[in-house]
């Protein structure tokens, strides 16, 4: 316990980035602000080993009692918000920007990116492998399956599911 303290009093140095009351950064997982932007974790957060949260210019927030599992990858571009009591599972990807393509006489990488943002609201479970695109806003108290790929915004208290998640049924 007392190496987990010492990582999260060496992040509190970043004026960047805050956390909460009793909430624990894992060995191995990097907080950093890359562009700028801010990275907010509330209390009672755990944020495992493995996981990326990187603002590149954006802001992201965590909402008390969240965590966030071995692997995934959290980026802000165009901000980040993440309510309380969310569960998000291993190797889960949330990344609120996209590319410009539209030019085919210019690379992608030389045509810029534009992005909205992704909110997921209070009491929202996000299964393994998950992939949240940029716009997105997972409502309160949804569910998404495992391996699902989220296009468009959710229903409270839905169930989803698949490549692109689709309402599956209501909790």
């Amino acid at each position: 316990m007392y190496f987990l303290k010492k990582i999260k009093t060496k992040l509190i140095k970043n004026k960047n980035i805050s956390i909460g009351k009793n909430s624990i950064i894992y060995p191995g997982a990097q907080l950093k602000t890359p562009l700028g932007g801010k990275i907010q974790i509330g209390n009672f957060c755990n944020i495992h080993h493995g996981v990326l949260i990187y603002t590149y210019g954006g802001d992201i927030s965590i909402g008390d009692f969240s965590t966030v599992n071995p692997y995934c990858v959290l980026y802000g571009h165009g901000n980040l918000k993440i309510g309380k009591g969310v569960r998000i599972a291993a190797h889960t990807v949330v990344i609120p920007s996209n590319h410009n393509y539209k030019d085919r006489s210019r690379y992608i990488y030389e045509q810029g990116e534009f992005s909205i943002g992704i909110v997921i609201e209070n009491d929202v479970w996000i299964g393994a492998n998950t992939s949240i695109l940029d716009g997105v806003t997972i409502s309160q108290g949804c569910i998404v399956g495992a391996g699902s790929v989220v296009t468009k915004s959710t229903e409270p208290y839905g169930i989803y599911a698949g490549v692109p998640a689709r309402k599956i049924k209501e909790r």
